[in-house]
């Protein structure tokens, strides 16, 4: 499945917040910041990840269903959809 280029633009703009959000991870701990602060950021970076993947899989669940109803195979869509949502953490 190919992300449209709205989708993809957006899913651009989420990995590059979360891009920064490491960075600047990296950086405090360098800076011997305050373990508190850290995982603070550490939270906030899981937390934009986490939404870049129900992002992903909503546009995946939208758009992969689409092409397999109009090419009749809906259940192999729904298996592969599956089989992502179960590898993912709680």
């Amino acid at each position: 499945m190919m992300l449209s280029p709205q989708a993809q633009d957006e899913m651009l703009t989420r990995m590059r917040r979360i891009e920064g959000q490491a960075r600047g991870v990296q950086r405090m701990i360098s800076e011997d910041r305050d373990c508190l602060e850290i995982l603070t950021q550490l939270a906030s970076l899981r937390s934009a990840a986490y939404n870049a993947s129900v992002a992903l899989t909503k546009q995946f669940a939208v758009q992969c269903m689409r092409d397999a109803v109009s090419q009749d195979s809906p259940d192999g869509a729904v298996k592969d959809l599956v089989e992502v949502l179960l590898r993912a953490p709680h």
